[in-house]
């Protein structure tokens, strides 16, 4: 049994996925396909536009076999957290290879990168340098390593190609990583063929029009209106009435007193980050931040992963999910039970969140894996 994993968020699935995933197809043609799937919220922490069920139809529409779940703290954490924990699933499943796009495209430059800066002392100084001198966390690693390596890795899936191969060389996995080429721009806001980036398409999703050919016409049902105007609301009134937040994830004195400052004045949600942000506070930390100041996320909260949440499977997947039963050390969750609770509670929360800025209902957290015959 080969089995090969994908990571990702299908914020919404589109052509560009679907030229990846069958490229996956053409390179292993008998393989067993895991997705492991980011949920209601993403890494940026945006609201997906397609809730975590629907797009787990897609996935098993479209050939994955397994479906499971990043769970919703560690998938809304740094690139670093939310490699490993994805790692920790696949391992867990005793996948074989992982495939994912990257703009560099050089799994070899990689795996050389991360033995380069993995324990290395002046690597490290040189992070703590441009720590000292203002930069956020993600670009005094970008620096450092061009310092060290005259190689500039910033593109977002260049970074999680390097965590991805980062963790699978820390965890000593058997993991073997296979890059496909992006064929866009991640960032680009234009939509200048069918095969464009899911920023440029969630850019235009007031305009059916001009993104309905970018993706499959059954993807476009799926797509959900996000409220952030009353994501706005709720954060106002949060970070207003609430006397203590330092212990919310992503937070320090410095960020937070600057966000008492300007929140009265901020006039929605982006003028908000543009507010706060800074050279130390990149504005992506700065959402994340926001998003986990909603959901109460913890500094404390358990990284690693504890469970293992089923979406969905076909009769290959429950091979898969047979094939490790025996072997796995933590709980394969295919139906909900009330003994979870613990495990799920800042899932709950999270779509709870989510219920409140689409049409999704919370209770949907609650249902048994979907099962496609």
């Amino acid at each position: 049994m080969i089995k090969v994993g994908v990571i990702a968020e299908y914020n919404p699935f589109h052509n560009g996925h679907l030229y990846h995933l069958n490229k996956v197809k053409e390179m292993f043609k008998d393989a067993y396909l895991i997705l492991v799937l980011i949920g209601n919220f993403t890494e940026r922490a945006d609201a997906s536009i397609i809730n975590k069920w629907d797009k787990t139809k897609i996935a098993l529409k479209n050939g994955y076999n397994l479906v499971v779940e990043l769970p919703y703290n560690i998938a809304t954490s740094s690139a670093s957290i939310y490699a490993k924990g994805a790692i920790d699933i696949l391992n867990k499943l005793k996948c074989n290879y992982l495939v994912f796009g990257s703009e560099t495209n050089d799994v070899s430059l990689l795996k050389k990168l991360v033995n380069l800066t993995n324990n290395n002392e002046k690597y490290n100084s040189k992070v703590k340098k441009y720590l000292k001198e203002g930069y956020n966390y993600p670009k005094s690693c970008s620096l450092a390593l061009k310092d060290i390596s005259k190689v500039i890795i910033d593109k977002p899936n260049d970074v999680l190609a390097l965590e991805y191969v980062r963790s699978i060389i820390n965890t000593k996995s058997n993991i073997t990583p296979i890059s496909i080429k992006r064929t866009n721009d991640y960032n680009d806001t234009n939509i200048k063929s069918n095969i464009t980036s899911a920023t440029s398409i969630r850019k235009n999703i007031n305009n059916k029009s001009i993104i309905k050919n970018t993706m499959p016409s059954y993807v476009l049902k799926t797509i959900n209106y996000v409220n952030y105007k009353d994501y706005f609301k709720f954060l106002k009134y949060k970070i207003i009435t609430s006397d203590d937040l330092n212990n919310i994830l992503d937070t320090d004195d410095g960020i937070l007193n600057k966000l008492k400052k300007v929140i009265v004045n901020a006039k929605d949600l982006n003028d908000l980050i543009l507010k706060v942000k800074s050279k130390k506070y990149s504005y992506n930390r700065i959402k994340r931040m926001l998003l986990h100041i909603l959901t109460n996320t913890k500094k404390d909260y358990d990284t690693n992963i504890n469970y293992i949440r089923v979406l969905g499977f076909d009769n290959k997947g429950k091979e898969i999910l047979n094939s490790v039963k025996k072997q796995i050390d933590v709980p394969i969750i295919t139906k909900y039970k009330k003994t979870y609770d613990y495990l799920f509670k800042d899932d709950i929360k999270a779509s709870m969140l989510y219920n409140l800025l689409t049409n999704y209902d919370y209770k949907d957290e609650y249902q048994s894996s979907i099962k496609k015959d």
